[in-house]
């Protein structure tokens, strides 16, 4: 049975960076390519663009840092949703963005982090696809590289809602464990799901890595 939902995309972009050291939305991506003129583009307007191309409209949540990052959002297309206590924790700013999911009435969210590379877009086409062939008593599709789970995942109406109901304490992978009936695992060839860039040296790493 297949099923055509109306798809948000939402950036959690809310966090302080402290291991980073500079707000890990604003850092440079993608890397230098020598011969290449030099990019603008940063983790968060990557992340933008490619949402935006599975996506109805993204929705990027931000916390004390909404006033560096709302410029970048609105350029790239998207529109910010302010977490009015970060403090509480990354879940409490998945509520705030879900919230907004709701509001505009959409029915699935694409879901990212802002700390990590985008995926390319045949890895969300994949996810998308799986999501949407999945039978009814499947609420969310998350991707998995060499046995670990990542992002983005798409959630479902019936997720979304078992997210809202939870406390701000909560945790969405206990969530997750505990719907794990729910959830479908769809094996991806792109290692960057399972990517997260905490500190200078794995950001100096990843580019060293990638740069051309």
């Amino acid at each position: 049975m297949s099923r055509s939902p109306s798809f948000a995309g939402v950036i959690l972009a809310a966090g302080e960076s402290a291991r980073m050291g500079t707000d890990k939305a604003l850092l440079p991506w993608p890397p230098q390519v020598a011969g290449q003129p030099a990019s603008n583009d940063t983790f968060l307007s990557a992340a933008i663009r490619s949402l935006t191309l599975a996506t109805d409209f993204v929705t990027v949540v931000v916390g004390q840092n909404e006033a560096a990052l709302a410029p970048l959002v609105y350029a790239s297309g998207a529109a910010t949703v302010t977490n009015p206590d970060p403090s509480r924790g990354q879940f409490s700013s998945l509520q705030v963005g879900l919230h907004e999911v709701l509001n505009r009435g959409r029915d699935a969210a694409v879901i990212t982090l802002v700390d990590r590379p985008p995926v390319g877009a045949t890895t969300i086409g994949i996810l998308r696809a799986a999501f949407e062939a999945a039978e009814p008593n499947i609420w969310a599709v998350v991707p998995e590289f060499s046995g670990e789970h990542g992002h983005p995942y798409l959630a479902g109406r019936e997720l979304i809602e078992a997210f809202l109901q939870a406390p701000p304490t909560a945790s969405a992978r206990d969530i997750e464990h505990r719907l794990q009936q729910h959830i479908q695992y769809v094996t991806v060839g792109d290692p960057l799901v399972v990517l997260n860039v905490n500190t200078p040296e794995e950001y100096a790493a990843l580019l060293e890595k990638t740069a051309i």
